[in-house]
């Protein structure tokens, strides 16, 4: 019990840094330039976070689990590519079939992407790196390398990602309810406490007879299916489909959930801290264009953020090893 302790409280001290890095870039960006706190561009950088965050939580249980996935910039292109071509043949199709589209095709590749994992117990990292050249192919094949640009998507589609509720953006909208089921699936059901103890002691799982193969799987095919709304939603947004849409995404979504606490190694992370990740991560993207820094500079900064991040959780990590070892000991 007082391990547990210990470890949420490591968790609190980490996510109360997180809030006060964020106010303390905040204030510093806001004197440099008056426009940053403005309502319009917060609005923008939630807007523009929007499907980070969407993305972040599907990769936050595959990341809980000990596995990660590094084929989701190519279902994004991939469902948002065969959406695209859907408008264009179908002008007049129902944004939501549009959206259940994008969602199977992804839940499809997740799928098989867990089972390639958890069935077949090839690497994480190998299986997502082959199929996503093997997706990115296919998104080449069914668009013969062409693109689908804005004028040939019809007005109903571009507003699934353009359009408001209420004066909120659409995309901020979706987030907010994904995360608002994701915080109670991943914390007061079953399958989500046996997500996290497939991820904190894989052996110990195993003993005590939790399915592993079908939680794995799940967490794959529920990323998929992220990703897969993502690249409905991205195609919407920007209004244009094309073979190497999010080419390199996952990198800044990996870099989200270590920001906001998740282990790589698996069975630790909250979703308070993922927000807060993806909230800082928003911020450093819209923040370092308004003050002028180069967009060299820019890649720097963010590494810099990002390792700065890594390091905490490795030392956070390792304190707790030790306390845990103490405890054991005594």
């Amino acid at each position: 019990m007082g391990i547990n302790k210990n470890l949420h409280a490591a968790e609190r001290f980490r996510e109360l840094g997180l809030v006060v890095f964020i106010i303390i870039v905040s204030i510093a960006v806001q004197a440099r330039n008056k426009e940053f706190l403005t309502p319009v561009n917060i609005g923008n950088i939630l807007t523009n976070t929007a499907i980070l965050g969407i993305l972040s939580i599907g990769m936050m249980m595959v990341l809980l689990t000990g596995g990660i996935d590094l084929s989701i910039g190519a279902v994004i292109a991939f469902s948002g590519m065969v959406t695209a071509l859907t408008v264009f043949a179908h002008p007049g199709a129902p944004p939501v079939l549009l959206i259940l589209e994008g969602i199977v095709i992804g839940s499809a590749f997740g799928l098989l992407n867990g089972i390639l994992v958890a069935r077949f117990a090839i690497l994480p990292i190998i299986a997502t790196l082959g199929m996503m050249n093997v997706i990115r192919g296919l998104t080449y094949l069914v668009s013969n390398g062409k693109w689908v640009s804005a004028y040939q998507m019809s007005t109903g589609f571009k507003a699934i990602a353009t359009g408001k509720f209420f004066g909120v953006n659409n995309l901020i909208c979706i987030a907010v309810l994904i995360y608002i089921v994701y915080y109670f699936f991943i914390s007061h059901t079953r399958t989500g406490r046996r997500i996290y103890a497939v991820g904190s002691n894989p052996e110990a799982a195993a003993v005590i007879g939790l399915p592993k193969v079908r939680i794995t799987a799940l967490t794959y095919t529920l990323m998929g299916a992220l990703a897969g709304l993502a690249g409905v939603l991205w195609v919407s947004k920007y209004a244009s489909a094309q073979g190497d849409t999010a080419s390199g995404y996952e990198m800044n979504v990996i870099a989200a959930c270590v920001l906001g606490g998740v282990s790589v190694s698996g069975g630790r992370g909250k979703v308070s801290g993922l927000l807060l990740g993806v909230i800082l991560f928003g911020i450093i993207n819209n923040a370092l264009p308004l003050i002028n820094v180069s967009p060299f500079w820019q890649q720097a900064i963010q590494g810099f953020v990002i390792l700065t991040a890594i390091i905490t959780n490795l030392l956070i990590k390792r304190n707790n090893d030790r306390t845990v070892l103490r405890r054991r000991v005594i």
